[in-house]
């Protein structure tokens, strides 16, 4: 994987030459919003792409990262580039499955609990994705995931029923909508406030990756880390497509070298960071494994109904990437 890294950037090195060769002769900045803290592996990711982009435009096109939400809030985030408030930016793509059930896919619980699986249900959603991003005003770049989704909590929690009335923090409706047949309260909070957010009690467990906890250091309010590998959500990075229809071809290809660049390497940052940051965890006093058989198996119950209503919401688009990611396995 590094060696392919190594010769993608070879390449794009070569096209910046080239590019810093033929003069920049009008320059563009391209602010580009991010809802995660610079130190998280997505914000990385996404910083390095920018850099690909200045570089290998010959600076034509100079990209700077806005992390923690600083520039727009996640939330809002892909409406500022949608109405061309910015051009380019990430977001958290289940954090739009409000606007369409298929951008829920990837928190469809159970479904993708792998890498590997979590690969192909990409590969069998992505041209539904871009057809409704294009409809959007939006141009699909590239896409990462986030290593698998553990619960986290303050407490031992052994069974569904010591869930019963814990403040639990949102980010999707996926995750919503666990809280509420897990009889836990569900709270919206973006990722840069979840440490202030444990903190002050507004929210006293969540759903996400040991990437989130460790990044935030949950360690100093929360107490346990419960491996259920429930889901891989994705983040991905769009790009308003005025502002794409008007770049020149070989910008263009700059730009998609350096985003199929990001995609390889976020993805590998992700698997090497979650083992990582499990250890992070454990280093910062926290109890972390595997959740027990009898909770596995009602979460998994709990999982069933969740994938049920996703699909009746999804309709015929759907169940033709169901039926596409299950032919892959």
């Amino acid at each position: 994987m590094k060696a392919s890294i190594a010769k993608h950037t070879a390449t794009l090195m070569i096209s910046a030459a080239l590019a810093v060769t033929a003069g920049a002769a009008f320059a563009e900045k391209w602010d580009m919003p991010l809802a995660y803290s610079a130190t998280n592996f997505h914000s990385a990711t996404a910083a390095a792409f920018a850099q690909c982009i200045t570089t290998g435009t010959g600076g034509e096109i100079e990209v700077v990262t806005h992390p923690s939400g600083s520039l727009f809030k996640g939330a809002d985030i892909k409406r500022a580039i949608q109405t061309g408030q910015a051009p380019i930016g990430e977001r958290l793509l289940s954090g739009h499955q409000n606007e369409n059930a298929v951008f829920g896919v990837d928190s469809v619980p159970f479904l993708a609990t792998s890498f590997e699986d979590a690969g192909k249900l990409w590969k069998a959603a992505k041209p539904t994705m871009e057809k409704i991003l294009d409809e959007q005003n939006l141009v699909l770049l590239y896409s990462v995931p986030w290593p698998p989704q553990g619960l986290y909590f303050k407490q031992e929690v052994t069974a569904v029923a010591d869930m019963e009335g814990i403040k639990f923090r949102s980010y999707n409706n996926a995750t919503a909508r666990l809280a509420e047949l897990t009889g836990m309260l569900p709270v919206q909070i973006e990722a840069a406030e979840i440490s202030q957010a444990f903190a002050t009690g507004v929210a006293d467990a969540m759903v996400s990756s040991g990437s989130t906890g460790y990044d935030r250091k949950v360690w100093e309010s929360l107490t346990h880390f419960y491996e259920v590998d429930a889901w891989l959500p994705r983040n991905y990075v769009m790009i308003n497509k005025d502002v794409w229809n008007g770049v020149d071809e070989a910008q263009k290809n700059i730009i998609k070298g350096c985003a199929e660049l990001a995609e390889y390497a976020g993805t590998w940052r992700a698997v090497e960071y979650t083992q990582f940051t499990l250890n992070g965890l454990r280093a910062g006093g926290m109890t972390v494994g595997p959740a027990g058989e009898a909770l596995q198996a009602e979460l998994k119950e709990i999982g069933a109904i969740m994938a049920a209503e996703w699909l009746e919401n999804a309709g015929d688009d759907g169940k033709a990437i169901i039926d596409a990611y299950n032919s892959m396995q």
